[in-house]
């Protein structure tokens, strides 16, 4: 269908049957929708919520096109965000309606050739917006410097190379930086940017996105400003060592379990569970966070085709946090790392 939308200002429906489809746009969406796909019947709403809500127009298309009896969808009606409320797709279309949002998690988790090479794409600009991050953060810099720097340089880029083929909207692009993950606040697994000032003697922790056609890939890594210290050394060298282990354990017919499992176990080894805060990764593609995850409670099989973040980390509060997260592919015998980046402290450590 070639269709992509951006649905925040208004609920929209696409009704597949076989290869013919439909969509119900606001009305002032009517003529983009009608120029840039191919759907074979294209209604409107005035307004939402309007004098008819747009789930009592829905029924009675619904009604015409002849659908009744059992209708499948992610929920009963309106999900409760961004303001929107109504009626059941039960009362407006006097029909059974069945759940199928674990269907529609199912159908996520394994990822076609394509859409491998959309997330590979979006890989590739990770690379280059971290590259440009590790640039400019310098001792008297500050994070938004840094990081607003390298994420616009990395947006212009992108689009200078991809044109429309990377489906960007308004408010996309490639992001770069660090979330509040500077200093001792690196040790936070999720802080809050404050602007900070990079001093020498900083760990930090990166994280950088860049969608294309909605798809994404995740690159983090720490880095440290000046020279590390022992205890840095170590705590650096095993979150690269945790990491492999999960690398060397993630591949078909094991369960996400096994590979969370694999790392707990060598951080027990090595006395580390003190400074261990989260499991080894997620699944990962048109959102930052989908199913399965790779935590000790979810016994999902590991199957080709699944695209999963790798991302132990270290935390400790007296010194700071250590998390490098690549993201990898599921192949018929193994893993295919995405995303390439330097792993190794020599690398990673900024000269102050």
């Amino acid at each position: 269908m070639g269709f992509a939308g951006t649905p925040v200002r208004s609920p929209q429906l696409v009704l597949l049957e076989g290869l013919s489809a439909r969509t119900a746009p606001l009305k002032f969406e009517v003529e983009r929708v009608r120029a840039e796909t191919h759907f074979e019947r294209v209604e409107s709403y005035p307004e939402y919520p309007g004098l008819e809500h747009p789930l009592r127009i829905l029924g009675r298309v619904l009604a015409e096109l002849g659908v009744k009896g059992k209708i499948g969808a992610d929920q009963d009606g309106y999900p409760g965000i961004l303001g929107y409320e109504g009626p059941p797709l039960t009362e407006v279309t006097a029909s059974a309606v069945a759940p199928l949002g674990n269907v529609i998690e199912s159908m996520l988790a394994r990822k076609s050739e394509t859409e491998i090479a959309l997330i590979r794409e979006s890989a590739r600009w990770c690379e280059h917006a971290h590259r440009l991050l590790q640039e400019y953060t310098r001792p008297g810099a500050t994070e938004a410097e840094a990081s607003l720097r390298a994420g616009h340089e990395a947006t212009l880029a992108m689009l200078e190379a991809l044109g429309d083929n990377g489906q960007q909207a308004s408010s996309d692009g490639v992001s770069a930086g660090y979330r509040g993950q500077i200093g001792l606040r690196s040790s936070w697994a999720h802080a809050v940017a404050h602007n900070i000032e990079f001093q020498v003697g900083d760990v930090l922790v990166t994280e950088t996105g860049a969608p294309i056609w909605g798809y994404n890939a995740e690159l983090e890594r720490a880095m440290i400003i000046g020279a590390p210290t022992d205890a840095m050394r170590r705590l650096f060298d095993h979150t690269v060592a945790a990491q492999q282990v999960a690398f060397d354990a993630l591949r078909p017919g094991v369960t996400c379990a096994d590979v969370d499992g694999a790392v707990l176990r060598y951080f027990e080894q090595h006395d580390l569970l003190p400074y261990w805060r989260q499991h080894v990764g997620h699944a990962i593609g048109l959102r930052n966070h989908e199913a399965p995850f790779l935590d000790v409670g979810d016994h999902t099989v590991v199957e080709p085709g699944m695209v999963f973040t790798i991302e132990p980390g270290l935390y400790a509060a007296d010194i700071g946090g250590f998390r490098h997260s690549d993201t990898v592919v599921v192949t018929a015998d193994g893993i295919d790392v995405l995303t390439d980046y330097p792993r190794d402290i020599e690398s990673l450590t900024i000269s102050s």
